[in-house]
């Protein structure tokens, strides 16, 4: 549980204009009334007394952003050895998470899912760990909804041997670090992940991009074993996110019950036709098909991208015109933390309207992660507000300069000119 903070004023958050995420529309003024963590009115006609008055000027408010699809422990400005992975023990990755997490929330991103670690901690869940920090207080950051260790086989995407090429007997992983084969030992790890604070469960259904692992799609675990896990994730009551990204892998994910489908960049038109009938959610992270850099990777990894990059953008264009459920997710540090917002432009060029893309970062997340208590300006939800300069309805570009950051009424950005 967060501890108790020091009892703060009320404050009265005014700007030029504020989004109604609901009516797509912008409200002249934007003016907000926050008491606690709180909104607890929109334009009030009184405020109590001694309340704070915060006047940011020609911005529009927006909700804070969320980004489903992040992994805060890899990555970041010093990110440049391939051996990061492996070389970094678990103090220091938590350290780098803690640096990230700043960067992320400064960037206006004040919810993220944290989906997945892929490196050696002898068990030990370090997203839980930041969550744990960032809501008592100790260290800045956006709300987390952590996923402990991804699920995935022995050489599966995901397994880190397998990324770094090592030899046999070097870094051995266990089942409680998601390295999962057979019904039982999928059921044992996701078990764990619940046991130790997960609160999403990440699977590797099927390869990657990035990884060497066979066809570039190709289902890695038996439907068998994607469906025990969604069985095991559902009884506790937890969604089930699943890296996947071919198409029969994807169709595997949907029969098992698995809820969100992360990339779905070989997806066909039946399937995505299937995802919007059962209401399934795709993270797209679409901007990776134009801004991650694979230049460092294997000949064969690169010419990998060069396929399923544009085949990608393509699957997410039909995905947006066909109306499956498309929350915001990045995927960083495939991209650099605290660039997050790129997504959004991607997902406008892809064929969303720019209100549509803002939704897919505030109401379409929030449903994804069942949190009815954030993403939009509204009495009674938390008071994660972001201020962007300009009209994000006609140039989603300008929530890439965030001007003003608050989260649960805790201001930790306020600046006339963004700078990372």
């Amino acid at each position: 549980m967060p501890r108790p903070r020091t009892p703060q004023p009320p404050v009265r958050l005014r700007a030029a204009r504020m989004l109604d995420i609901d009516k797509g529309e912008l409200v002249e003024r934007g003016d907000l009334l926050i008491e606690g963590e709180h909104i607890t009115a929109v334009a009030p006609a009184t405020v109590p007394p001694g309340t704070v008055e915060l006047d940011l000027g020609d911005v529009t408010l927006l909700p804070g952003l969320m980004d489903m699809e992040v992994n805060l422990l890899l990555g970041g400005p010093d990110h440049r050895s391939p051996l990061n992975p492996v070389q970094d023990d678990p103090a220091v990755r938590t350290l780098r998470a803690v640096a990230n997490a700043r960067r992320t929330l400064r960037a206006g991103f004040t919810t993220v899912r944290n989906l997945g670690l892929f490196v050696q901690t002898g068990g030990l869940l370090l997203d839980v760990a930041l969550k744990k920090a960032i809501d008592l207080g100790w260290v800045e950051g956006p709300r987390v909804v952590p996923a402990g260790h991804a699920i995935t086989p022995t050489g599966g995407h995901l397994d880190p041997t397998m990324f770094q090429a090592l030899a046999p007997h070097i870094m051995p992983l266990t089942v409680e670090e998601g390295i999962a084969n057979g019904v039982a030992e999928v059921r044992k790890a996701v078990r764990y992940q619940i046991k130790h604070g997960a609160r999403v469960i990440k699977v590797c259904a099927s390869n990657g991009v990035m990884s060497h692992t066979g066809p570039a799609g190709a289902q890695q675990y038996s439907d068998e074993e994607l469906h025990a896990i969604a069985d095991e994730a559902h009884r506790a009551g937890l969604k089930v996110a699943a890296h996947c990204m071919g198409d029969r892998a994807v169709r595997a994910a949907l029969d098992a019950g698995i809820d969100c489908i992360e990339h779905g960049f070989l997806a066909g038109d039946e399937t995505l036709d299937l995802m919007v009938e059962r209401g399934t959610f795709l993270v797209a992270t679409t901007y990776i098909a134009d801004g991650m850099d694979v230049s460092k990777a294997a000949p064969e990894l690169q010419a990998k991208a060069a396929d399923v990059f544009p085949r990608a953008k393509a699957t997410t264009r039909r995905a947006i015109e066909r109306g499956v459920r498309v929350a915001c997710g990045t995927d960083a540090p495939a991209i650099p933390h605290g660039r997050n917002a790129r997504e959004l432009l991607a997902l406008v060029d892809r064929g969303m309207t720019p209100l549509a893309a803002l939704r897919a970062a505030t109401t379409t997340a929030a449903a994804l992660i069942d949190a009815e208590d954030r993403g939009r300006l509204e009495p009674g939800l938390l008071a994660d507000v972001i201020a962007v300069p300009g009209d994000p309805l006609a140039d989603i570009g300008v929530t890439e300069d965030v001007r003003f950051v608050m989260k649960g009424g805790q201001v930790f950005r306020h600046e006339e000119t963004a700078r990372s």
